[in-house]
């Protein structure tokens, strides 16, 4: 008897079964959705109040502080939708409910009242938790009895995310800045809903597969050698293999959590609305936000390296490797992340973005080039789709014709009133298309390099992304040096910055969530995944902090110095882990 997965992978499209298509434009418009929302707040919020196309004329600063925790929390939901979906509801029904959570949140937005945005951020936060770690685990579970393809599925599977992402800023900004902003948060949202349409309508293609909750949490744990060793080590030494959370260990998980996430409501609330709940902690030198968190993080510390220190030496060891990654992975994102907040204003109010004559045809040509091309491969790919499972799947295939239908014309609508202007302004927005841009053209390069024999280490390839990245500011803080308020710098040195981050996340990028299964047991992988989440959601939160001070920092000093900030911190952190090197190897003890 056939199973599901078997039946699953007669119908190929490109040499993987179709059903994985569809998951690559699910989350093709999903990404589309949140990437088209995410470069518009900040621009928003800060846009000036008067003019043709007015935004809410709030500082940098509580904008930053808005975003940031709307980031923070992206990357700490999922955890709670993943154990629901492995409980409750099963991947299928998470995915629709989140996507359909997200849609509302989106649409919440294009009201463009207060209320509506903090509404809309709030369900778009738990929508992304739903959604987010539950459509990978269909893929993973479609390629359970097929691992060797599954680098080839992930391969394809991300090119859907970086093309969702390059059209949903490109043409939600455009719509955005061109006509109004709540065009281009309602595009979002349309976006959105079609691509729950089209993926709640496909279940015929999957059977049962990641439509029940699974009884047993499955765990990958590719390259996690010495296992078995470790836990015979564990047994003859007397300690419980199964290293049971303690009382004190959940009180301090249930403490540091209140306080974080009362910190990432806080920050914001206190900017905005002048109300701080931390404002008893306060100091001379230091707010009392800042005061509580360090403590919640200092808990959570606690609760890590005591639970770790129960462990043998050798998982003992790979499991402070993990932590020192985790570590300098705030670094990264906090610098990498200003993609989002002070490089969007950076292109607003600092870049000659005007081209006229000669150098408004040549950009016209490469942009059209640049948006046309990818959407003719994308289409082709539609095509196949609809000729493998339009009798299984119908309405499911219609609905994506329909988004197709609806893209091309807004390119077409787009590229025509480009060309047809005497003077082209580039949006704020095209710029961010750059880095999902760059990561097509370069990802098979980076791909094929840490598969030969000059693979770097794990503690190299994140020296690299970081001091490859801090290049990049570096550049900016060298085109900026000595510009005065109101002069405008080359968009080149710009385009050249976003080339540079994205050679960096291209180096570190790969040593991520990877090392979470080949350095870490099984029985601590839930808690690591946590901590690994929360370095990111932390450096997503400073990156926006951080970045809401471009204001005040170019007011005291200069454009250049805040640059300066951003070149120095991930230098000096690339430096360290270099230096780090040999240490990280032998606490690996064998992983690469």
């Amino acid at each position: 008897m056939n199973t599901d997965i078997e039946n699953l992978f007669k119908d190929k499209v490109l040499g993987h079964p179709a059903g994985l298509f569809v998951l690559f434009f699910t989350e093709m418009w999903e990404r589309f959705s949140f990437y088209g929302m995410r470069v518009l707040l900040v621009n928003f919020l800060t846009f000036a109040v008067i003019g043709a196309n007015p935004g809410w004329g709030w500082s940098a600063e509580n904008a930053g502080a808005l975003f940031g925790t709307y980031a923070m929390l992206l990357y700490i939901t999922p955890i709670i939708g993943g154990v629901i979906a492995d409980k409750i509801t099963g991947y299928r029904w998470a995915v629709v409910i989140g996507s359909l959570i997200m849609a509302l949140g989106h649409a919440s937005m294009a009201l463009e009242t207060e209320l509506s945005l903090y509404l809309g951020l709030g369900l778009l936060v738990i929508g992304t938790g739903f959604f987010k770690p539950n459509i990978t685990s269909i893929i993973s579970e479609m390629y359970k009895e097929k691992p060797e393809k599954k680098d080839g599925a992930y391969t394809i599977f991300y090119m859907g995310v970086n093309a969702g992402a390059f059209f949903g800023m490109m043409l939600c900004g455009y719509l955005a800045e061109k006509i109004g902003w709540s065009y281009g948060f309602g595009l979002a949202g349309i976006f959105m809903l079609l691509g729950t349409l089209q993926f709640a309508l496909s279940g015929n293609l999957f059977g049962k597969i990641g439509k029940k909750p699974s009884k047993v949490y499955e765990v990958e744990l590719p390259q996690n050698i010495n296992e078995e060793r470790a836990i015979e080590s564990e047994e003859d030494s007397g300690i419980e293999k199964s290293n049971p959370f303690t009382t004190l260990d959940k009180i301090l998980i249930a403490i540091s959590s209140i306080i974080g996430l009362g910190y990432a409501i806080n920050d914001p609330m206190s900017k905005i609305a002048g109300i701080d709940m931390f404002s008893w902690f306060e100091t001379e030198h230091l707010e009392g936000q800042y005061i509580a968190v360090l403590l919640a993080l200092a808990l959570f510390l606690v609760l890590v390296i005591g639970r770790i220190l129960r462990y043998t030496a050798v998982v003992r060891d790979r499991m402070f490797a993990f932590i020192i990654f985790a570590f300098f992975t705030v670094f990264f994102w906090l610098s990498f992340e200003q993609g989002a907040s002070s490089l969007v204003l950076f292109a607003r109010d600092s870049v000659d973005r005007v081209l006229i004559g000669n150098a408004a045809i040549t950009f016209n040509i490469v942009n059209a080039l640049l948006t046309v091309i990818p959407l003719l491969i994308i289409t082709y790919v539609l095509y196949i789709l609809w000729k493998k499972t339009f009798i299984k799947i119908p309405y499911s295939n219609f609905v994506l014709v329909i988004c197709f239908l609806a893209m091309w014309s807004l390119v077409g609508w787009m590229l025509n009133r480009e060309f047809s202007a005497d003077v082209s302004e580039i949006t704020v927005s095209w710029f961010s298309i750059l880095n999902s841009f760059f990561i097509i053209v370069f990802a098979s390069f980076f791909s094929k390099w840490f598969e030969s024999k000059y693979n770097p280490t794990a503690a190299n390839k994140y020296a690299l992304g970081l001091i490859i990245m801090a290049m990049g500011f570096g550049l900016l803080a060298f085109g900026s040096y000595g510009v005065e308020a109101g002069v405008k710098v080359s968009m080149a040195w710009l385009i050249l910055a976003y080339l540079f981050h994205t050679l960096g996340e291209l180096c570190l990028s790969p040593v991520g969530l990877s090392y979470v299964s080949k350095l870490v047991p099984a029985r601590m992988i839930a808690l690591m995944f946590g901590m690994w989440y929360l370095a990111i959601a932390i450096g997503n939160k400073l990156a926006a902090v951080l970045g809401g001070q471009i204001e005040n920092i170019t007011k005291e000093y200069s454009l250049s110095t805040f640059f300066l900030i951003f070149t120095i911190v991930p230098l000096v952190a690339g430096l360290l882990i270099f230096a780090l090197n040999p240490i990280l190897k032998k606490l690996m003890h064998g992983v690469r």
